[in-house]
């Protein structure tokens, strides 16, 4: 017979008085007994198919460390063999592009926040990252130091305080529903 208890966050049948303080406590209702749908060793936390549990998102994980891994070497050989200046026949539309990217990444967190839509988190989170890569760039390609001070300056009023806020938005939000 399975019991259902919504104040005892432990798996003791009802009316128990014993709670231990090491446990979480819940106002999800919790089943117990011999005949209970939850699987032992779990994570109540999680709900059953969440992606903590599935072997197939373990074996991603697995194969995305591989990967950065695998980039480390790599990192290597593009150090040693890169050339040092570079003409990029189409070097405005690359900017132009990341730009744009940043303006609707902004865009879109703002009206998905405004909203209170819970995708805002998704956008936040790739808006962060072009941001910070556009930061970086800015500050690596400097070609002048008039272009380095610009940079410097574009990376620490707009870009980088814009990435942070993202970012938060994106941390919170991720708290919030986990």
């Amino acid at each position: 017979m399975t019991l259902f208890t919504q104040d005892v966050p432990t798996r003791q049948p009802h009316g128990s008085d014993k709670r231990h303080s090491s446990e979480p406590h819940s106002s999800e209702p919790r089943s117990s007994g011999p005949h209970s749908s939850e699987p032992h060793g779990t994570n109540p936390n999680q709900p059953p198919h969440s992606a903590a549990t599935s072997r197939g998102t373990r074996r991603i994980g697995r194969l995305l460390i591989a990967s950065g891994l695998g980039l480390l070497p790599w990192m290597y050989v593009l150090a040693a063999g890169l050339p040092a200046v570079m003409t990029a026949p189409r070097w405005p539309a690359a900017w132009i592009g990341l730009d744009s990217l940043e303006a609707a990444g902004l865009i879109a967190t703002g009206l998905l926040a405004s909203r209170g839509d819970r995708r805002h988190a998704l956008a936040a989170a790739a808006t962060t990252a072009l941001l910070v890569v556009d930061a970086w760039f800015d500050t690596m390609t400097a070609t002048s130091n008039s272009d380095l001070g610009a940079a410097i300056a574009m990376a620490l009023c707009p870009e980088l305080p814009l990435a942070a806020v993202c970012g938060w938005l994106a941390i919170r939000a991720s708290r919030q529903n986990f």
